[in-house]
């Protein structure tokens, strides 16, 4: 029994922490029995620390080596308690981890709600607030913990009733760990029953690999009421789908169950058994710079670390195990940055998943759209960061394409090549700003009028994608809007022949729009890719974008030397046709800024004075009104 060995202090909630307990006090009824998973959960997760913190320091399991958890009820005093004899905590951590919370978890999770009790329990755990779902059945919650390693002297008891406060004080613990108690609300007495608590562990954490300890009904002592067998070490055939759903749920935090998974174990030269999972849905900190969650590193079933590096950072959405036998117990982070065999592992890994998700493309195809829309920009980044396995991982892409305009994204390479005209040479693309400047952009113009697929991309990754994939299956792949456009096979002598007529005729006028234009462009030239729009830029072959360039200045890159665009003039359109015959300066300047702004427009950029673009359109609408007054006069 923890004795009072200083006052008690009284502390204020930070606001983010409040609202988060009147979330948990009045909404969230839908699946209350989570708060049990939660609590076992985190004793686990301190019993793991304890474990890889003892390899280095023996002394801190105080002859106590094996770690364990238990779970009682008092029904008249109306308690559950969950006790463990992990790594604890000190004054300043429970002051960190319970009291104030300074982390991004808690806004994190309160942004994610959507005001549906039944979806928003989903959330907790992923989010690193699981002790709060205690007060989903608790009025009021004491915890006591003491910090292995730590003098008894100096144990710590934090209490609240979640209305805003929290007491803190200094108690004698004689053992190290942690208990938590909750005082159970009048209506929540289904859970002072042995079988009910008995029922939602087997439920929710059979697999933790420690024994979960309970009091046995007729009281004649302790009973281990789960397998407590590390879920990964046992055979295949044994472990149903259930029970791989569940050991997800624990080790992802995530309520949901996985959208495929792998288990493998690997025999050789070096040995080590992998559990893997793919998430069904983004987890909230894969965008984060130093994600939280990752996978877990064992050796030989010992627990060494969780991180989201052990596995490449395009695959950083992946959770689950790796168990090794072949690295030693006291591996520190240094030593695990530089090691051969981890090395070989990771690889060997890499290569598991992606053969989960090739299954998944080629067999169940539903499930790999799934994947796509929620990992799809992240998985790109593998064509930069992983060349090895360049060939595999281009292959798993998906783009959305003028064959299926919808921006579904479902269009893989090889669907690509299978439709292919006969006589192309090259994967045409287009990178734009966003999906709906990709679908309308006038770079496609011919490539529809001669029915040739592109596809369209509008991720930032997307510039950073295609110059890492110059081809595909020895087909080069071809921005639509840069450089010379080159059909080869697919061009048309004839009109090849008509449009140098065209361009020796409009020299001279093409000279003169060049000239008005000075150096925002590097040329001006007739267009043999548009065939409706009366402009377009497009890009030197090797030129950086202007999203690319902004991309890079966002970076705090120095960009040297800006690329120029050259202009295209569509010869056929009223607009350019007007050129030739304008013999006012003011008005065929103005007709070249409208030609300019308007191609900027069309792929998305920004115009750099608006107001002068909106004065030349509107100067065009009011001289085309009076030419048709002038004309309806004369009718008349």
């Amino acid at each position: 029994m923890s004795q009072t060995v200083s006052s008690k202090s009284t502390f204020g909630f930070q606001a983010e922490i409040k609202q988060l307990l009147q979330l948990m006090i009045h909404s969230l009824y839908s699946n209350k029995e989570i708060f049990l998973r939660e609590l076992i959960s985190n004793a686990a997760d301190a019993a793991e620390k304890l474990r890889f913190l003892a390899l280095a320091d023996e002394s801190l399991l105080a002859g106590d080596s094996e770690l364990k958890i238990w779970v009682d009820y008092d029904p008249k005093a109306r308690t559950i308690t969950v006790r463990d004899n992990g790594i604890g905590m000190s004054r300043e951590e429970v002051i960190e981890h319970i009291g104030t919370i300074a982390s991004s978890g808690t806004r994190a999770f309160l942004k994610s709600l959507t005001g549906d009790a039944a979806k928003d329990s989903q959330l907790i755990g992923q989010f690193g607030v699981g002790f709060y779902s205690a007060f989903i059945v608790a009025d009021r919650v004491t915890l006591e913990t003491r910090k292995a390693g730590a003098p008894a002297e100096e144990g710590v008891r934090w209490e609240s009733s979640g209305q805003g406060e929290y007491t803190l004080e200094t108690v004698f613990k004689p053992e190290r760990g942690t208990r938590v108690t909750l005082h159970l609300k009048p209506e929540e007495d289904e859970f002072l029953n042995g079988s009910r608590l008995r029922e939602i562990i087997k439920k929710f954490s059979d697999h933790i690999p420690l024994p979960i300890l309970m009091r046995k009904e007729d009281g004649s002592g302790e009973e281990v009421v789960n397998r407590a067998l590390a879920l990964w070490t046992r055979p295949r055939e044994e472990i149903g789908q259930s029970d791989y759903e569940e050991f997800y749920k624990h080790v992802a935090h995530d309520l949901q169950p996985p959208l495929a998974y792998l288990h493998s174990r690997v025999e050789g030269t070096t040995e080590y058994t992998l559990l893997l999972y793919i998430p069904s849905h983004v987890p909230f900190d894969l965008w984060d710079r130093e994600p939280r969650h990752g996978v877990k590193l064992y050796v030989k079933r010992v627990f060494i670390q969780e991180d989201s590096k052990l596995l490449p950072r395009y695959l950083r959405f992946v959770r689950g195990v790796i168990d090794a036998n072949d690295l030693p117990l006291n591996v520190s982070r240094e030593f695990l940055q530089e090691n051969r065999t981890l090395e070989r592992i990771r690889a060997g890994a890499v290569k598991k998943v992606l053969g989960m998700l090739e299954e998944l493309a080629q067999n169940q195809k539903d499930k790999y759209q799934t994947f796509w829309q929620a990992f799809g920009t992240v998985f790109k980044e593998g064509i930069i960061e992983d060349p090895k396995n360049r060939d595999r991982i281009a292959r798993l892409l998906r783009f959305a394409s003028t064959y299926d305009p919808a921006a579904s994204q479902n269009v893989s390479l090889q669907d690509y090549l299978g439709r292919m005209k006969a006589g192309q040479e090259k994967i045409y693309y287009l990178v734009a700003e966003n999906y709906q400047a990709a679908k309308t952009s006038p770079h496609l113009e011919v490539f529809r009028d001669k029915g040739i697929e592109v596809l369209l991309l509008w991720e930032p990754v997307d510039e950073w994608l295609v110059a890492h994939l110059p081809e595909f299956e020895g087909k080069p792949l071809q921005s639509v809007a840069k450089g010379e456009l080159d059909l080869g096979k697919l061009a048309d002598a004839n009109e090849a022949k008509a449009q140098e007529l065209v361009e020796q005729a409009f020299a001279a006028t093409l000279a003169k729009v060049k000239h008005v234009l000075g150096d925002k462009v590097k040329e001006v030239k007739l267009s043999r890719r548009l065939t409706d729009s009366p402009a377009c830029l497009v890009l030197e072959a090797y030129g950086l974008s202007r999203r690319m360039e902004s991309l890079l200045k966002a970076a705090g890159q120095t960009i040297l030397t800006a690329s120029k665009p050259v202009l295209e003039l569509n010869p056929k359109h009223l607009l350019v046709k007007r050129l030739e015959d304008e013999s006012n300066p003011q008005r065929f300047a103005d007709l070249c800024w409208l030609l300019y702004d308007q191609a900027v427009l069309a792929e998305g950029g920004q115009l750099e004075d608006p107001a002068a673009f909106v004065r030349r359109v509107n100067e065009l609408l009011q001289e085309a009104l009076k030419d048709g007054e002038a004309s309806s006069a004369g009718s008349a």
